[in-house]
């Protein structure tokens, strides 16, 4: 099973596990957690480190099983550099949206965030977006449901979510604005490939 793993995907899960594993043995990477502005504790690389940290052994088993499901065929499609570009562009466009909404929602609290979960929710919109008709089964959904169709229902979800405020300590923004950045980088690339040659 782990022989089909693509190079640049079974990186960023060793990366995760390596970073998780050194927040076990209690080494201080706070400052690598991706602050609010509002705390003062804000530094330009959270946008990107944040996203190899995790508050748990539950929190990183689903983050690096849903790469680990959908990383290698994105890899495969996109090839290993312009996916690793796809995918920490998307952990950083997460982190952006989740301080823009921080920043301007009343109430929203100043806590830390961690997780890969931004470039997660890139890489299903990649996917579903790249085999729309595949089958999958989502939890918590009990039957298999086309990749298009999970896509759209766990996008609408983070929304309501959000939205509503419903599961507090969950950066639903940050998730959206991961799929955010994947939908508008692939329509970027293929944009790129109609254009005309000069």
């Amino acid at each position: 099973m782990f022989d089909r793993i693509t190079p640049t995907n079974r990186a960023i899960i060793l990366a995760n596990v390596g970073v998780f594993l050194l927040q076990l043995l209690g080494l201080g990477l706070g400052t690598f957690a991706l602050w609010p502005l509002q705390t003062g504790l804000f530094r330009p690389w959270q946008l990107l480190t944040y996203g190899f940290l995790h508050g748990s052994w539950l929190h990183i088993f689903f983050n690096m099983f849903a790469v680990f499901m959908f990383g290698s065929e994105v890899e495969r499609l996109f090839g290993a550099k312009r996916y690793l570009i796809y995918y920490l562009l998307c952990v950083v466009g997460a982190a952006l949206m989740h301080i823009i909404v921080i920043s301007f929602a009343p109430g929203m609290p100043y806590a830390a965030t961690v997780g890969a979960s931004g470039g997660v929710f890139g890489l299903l919109l990649a996917f579903g977006m790249a085999f729309p008709r595949r089958e999958l089964i989502i939890f918590p959904i009990p039957v298999p449901i086309q990749a298009w169709l999970a896509v759209t229902l766990y996008g609408a979800m983070e929304l309501y979510l959000g939205v509503t405020r419903t599961a507090s300590g969950i950066a639903h923004f940050a998730h959206l604005g991961g799929m955010a950045t994947g939908f508008v980088l692939i329509r970027y690339w293929q944009a790129q490939r109609r254009r005309p040659r000069q």
